[in-house]
């Protein structure tokens, strides 16, 4: 049931999206997932209590929002299969669509593109700043147009192939167990003091779920674009993730372009390696669409296969 199921989200997902009226009215479903974070930093991340200690409590945490993601998703499922029968699947690509973000992800790296069309230099930086963590303030417009690059090539793999890998595989608990887990490493799986210990297992975590799609979703780039391959296998493992390297160094390939390098966060500069050495690094709006049509190339080939594991089952 899952393989009908992630066609019509996919289809969903292309066709509204997450309107932004909706989203002012109601949020997003991840919101939840946040806000159980942000309650369990609070209550059991405290810095006077043992690296051991908080690093266990991390692991309760994630295991608290998994259960409640998946273990929810389950009941939710159970539910509307016992009331609608046969039609049940199609409440639940509804219940699916909203963990996929095809069309938010184009609209939001396309109005990128558009602004610095116009010469709007500070409106794409806003806009690049909607999808990025890095600071935007001070790029120009090549920083700017590499940053939704790399924003496009790494939710690739998030936000599209790694939800709808484990909705084939899981099905509706699957999809929601993996947005919850992407969500707690987006928020608290990172490196600083802070969360070393407490985002220690949603970011080993994450890294375990995306294993597959992320490199699924670099093979598919490459796929789309035609090239990219030696790209992808000669620097993927220059990212800092096991995982995010893979998408972007397959999209620096496709586009010829230099991705990464020096970073800027909170106003201290990481010098992080380039992806695509080879490449070249005065990017611009053509190269966000350019960028674009790829990735709208490797969303369909996503569509065959779902609709290929459907056929074959």
């Amino acid at each position: 049931m899952a393989e009908p199921v992630a066609l019509m989200a996919l289809a969903l997902d292309a066709a509204i999206g997450w309107p932004a009226w909706l989203y002012r009215r109601i949020g997003h479903p991840i919101s939840l997932f946040a806000r159980v974070i942000h309650g369990c930093e609070r209550a059991w991340n405290r810095p006077d209590r043992p690296f051991a200690l908080r690093r266990a409590l991390g692991v309760a945490t994630m295991a608290l929002l998994i259960g409640m993601a998946g273990g929810g998703a389950w009941a939710v499922r159970h539910g509307v299969m016992v009331a609608l029968g046969s039609t049940g699947w199609l409440a639940c690509a509804v219940l699916a669509f909203p963990a996929l973000a095809q069309r938010s992800l184009d609209d939001h790296v396309r109005a990128v593109a558009q602004a610095l069309e116009q010469g709007d230099l500070p409106a794409a930086r806003a806009a690049v700043g909607m999808i990025v963590g890095r600071d935007t303030g001070s790029l120009n417009e090549a920083g700017v147009s590499r940053a939704a690059i790399e924003s496009l090539s790494e939710s690739f793999c998030d936000g599209i192939a790694a939800p709808l890998f484990w909705l084939l595989v899981l099905g509706l608990p699957g999809v929601w167990a993996y947005k919850a887990i992407n969500t707690a490493d987006s928020l608290i799986g990172h490196r600083e003091e802070r969360w070393r210990a407490f985002g220690w297992a949603a970011a080993r975590i994450d890294d375990l779920v995306n294993l597959v799609p992320a490199r699924l979703g670099g093979m598919l780039i490459c796929l789309a674009a035609g090239k990219g391959w030696a790209t992808m296998w000669r620097d993927a493992g220059q990212h800092a993730s096991p995982n995010a390297g893979w998408t972007e160094a397959a999209m620096a390939g496709a586009l010829n372009l230099r991705l990464a390098g020096p970073i800027c966060y909170d106003g201290v500069m990481h010098d992080k390696p380039w992806i695509g050495s080879q490449g070249r690094a005065d990017a611009g709006a053509i190269d966000i669409h350019r960028a674009l049509r790829v990735y709208r190339r490797a969303c369909l080939l996503l569509w065959l296969i779902a609709g290929g594991v459907a056929w074959a089952r």
